[in-house]
C-alpha cells in the first residue's frame, strides 16, 4: 500500500516509507506501512503532539491505526508523544525501559527547559509509556507482504540507540532507508549531553554504516535525509572532536 504522504505533510521516502518533521525541535517521526501492521517510529514531544501524529497516520492509512512503534532513544522530544496510540506495541534498546523509569522526572524538567508547557510536560510524564519489548542486537518485524528490522546501535548519543532498516525491493532507489535516531543529525552537530558515550559513538556510526550500505538512504533524528558520505563524515568528526582512532 502506498499512501499521499504530502497531502498530510509527510515526505515520501520509498514505496510504504515515510516521515514527517516536527515544528520546534525539526525532529523526525517515521511511518512504515505494511498490509497487517505500521510502524512508527518515535512519537513526539507532547501527548497534544502525538495525537497530532496519530491523526495524521490515521489518513495515511485509510482509519487503520500504528500498530507498532519503535522510541530511538531515551529524549523527551522523542518518546512523550507515545502514550497517544493506545494499544500500540512500543519498542526499545535494551535497558530503555528501566531509563524511562529511573528519569521520568528528569525527562519532565527538560522537556519544560526546552519550552514544553509545563502541565503538557507533566501530563506526558505521568503517562509515559515503558516498551514492552526490548532489543538485544537485532528484531525483525513482519508487517505484512514487508520485513523491517529494529537493531540496537549505540551506545553513542545515549546509551540505548535503536535503529530502524526498512529494505526495499528489488530495483527501488533508495534500495534501504535507515532511520537513525539522534545517531546522526544534520540540522546542527550532534548533541553529546550528559548521557552520550562519545568515546563510542563514532563506532555505533560504524555499525549504522555496516547495516545500511552505500547507498541507503539515512534519515537523522533531526534534519534533510543524508547519504552514507555524510554519516561517515560526521562519524569522523565526532572521531575528532572526542579524540577517537
Amino acid at each position: 500500500m502506498d499512501v499521499a504522504w504530502e497531502e498530510y505533510g509527510w515526505e515520501r521516502l520509498a514505496p510504504g516509507v515515510g516521515r514527517r518533521r516536527l515544528p520546534g525541535w525539526d525532529a523526525t517521526v517515521g511511518l512504515v506501512v505494511g498490509e497487517d501492521a505500521a510502524l512508527l517510529f518515535d512519537a513526539g514531544s507532547t501527548l497534544r503532539e502525538g495525537a497530532g501524529i496519530r491523526a495524521q497516520t490515521r489518513g495515511l492509512l485509510g482509519g487503520r491505526r500504528v500498530t507498532h512503534i519503535a522510541l530511538s532513544h531515551p529524549h523527551f522530544d522523542h518518546v512523550l508523544g507515545a502514550a497517544a496510540f493506545s494499544g500500540a506495541q512500543v519498542f526499545g534498546a535494551v535497558g530503555l525501559d528501566e531509563v524511562l523509569v529511573r528519569e521520568r522526572e528528569e525527562l519532565r524538567a527538560d522537556a519544560v527547559r526546552w519550552g514544553v508547557p509545563e502541565d503538557e510536560a507533566g501530563e506526558a510524564a505521568d503517562v509515559l509509556v515503558r516498551p514492552h519489548h526490548l532489543v538485544c542486537a537485532e528484531w525483525t518485524l513482519d508487517l505484512g507482504g514487508r520485513q523491517v528490522m529494529l537493531a540496537d546501535a549505540g551506545p553513542g548519543h545515549t546509551g540505548h540507540d535503536l535503529v530502524l532498516l526498512v529494505p526495499g525491493a528489488a530495483g527501488d532507489a533508495p534500495p534501504e532507508v535507515v532511520f537513525c535516531g539522534d545517531l546522526v543529525e544534520e540540522s546542527g552537530e550532534p548533541q553529546a549531553g550528559p548521557d552520550a558515550f562519545p568515546a563510542l559513538w563514532p563506532a555505533a556510526l560504524d555499525r549504522l554504516l555496516a547495516l545500511g550500505g552505500e547507498d541507503a538512504a539515512y534519515v537523522p533524528g533531526h534534519g534533510a535525509v543524508v547519504d552514507a558520505a555524510f554519516v561517515r563524515a560526521q562519524r569522523d568528526e565526532l572521531a575528532r572532536r572526542f579524540a577517537v582512532s
